[in-house]
């Protein structure tokens, strides 16, 4: 779908204490989460343009964005599964 917002919070709101106290308390994790967020946002301008860059290109974004949000949700599960101990 085109301009489909993947914020972390619409998309895991289950989640949503452990995105903000990582987002507070760990560095990293917020350095990935404002990158993921900067791609997301990226890529729906490019969408609701009309995609004005090559296929690959996009396809390349799509998958680093992917790539982040994959490495934030083994995060934030580890995260979470510790925080119910």
């Amino acid at each position: 779908m085109l301009n489909e917002n993947h914020a972390f919070i619409l998309d895991f709101p289950e989640l949503k204490l452990d995105i903000v106290q990582l987002n507070h308390d760990d560095l990293t994790f917020k350095a990935k989460l404002q990158k993921y967020h900067e791609l997301d946002y990226d890529i729906r301008q490019l969408e609701i343009s009309g995609s004005p860059i090559d296929d690959e290109s996009m396809h390349n974004l799509k998958v680093q964005r992917m790539e982040l949000k994959d490495t934030l949700h083994s995060q934030l599960t580890k995260h979470h599964a510790q925080s119910v101990k």
